[in-house]
């Protein structure tokens, strides 16, 4: 699972094993973690697909501003390890 980013202590995965849509990252930051699903070409903002318990809520927005200022780097990064994990292009 590579980690795209690393800043401020928050970390952006993107699991090798997630089989599954919309694109998404998981952003850790010690033991809290949130899943935020990726705007798309359409110009779609990112948004929260779950939050755990360990998150504060101000973690939780700076990790999405994390993930909104490198939304294009991440979208790219996840349809590259999906075409490269199951073989196709996603929608």
């Amino acid at each position: 699972m590579p980690t795209e980013i690393e800043k401020d202590g928050f970390k952006v995965i993107i699991y090798t094993r997630d089989e599954h849509e919309p694109p998404h990252v998981h952003v850790w930051k010690g033991r809290g973690e949130t899943i935020i699903n990726l705007g798309g070409d359409k110009g779609g903002y990112p948004e929260f697909e779950d939050i755990n318990a360990h998150m504060s809520e101000k973690d939780a927005r700076r990790a999405l501003d994390l993930v909104a200022e490198n939304n294009g780097f991440l979208l790219k990064r996840w349809r590259q390890i999906w075409r490269e994990i199951h073989g196709q292009e996603t929608k």
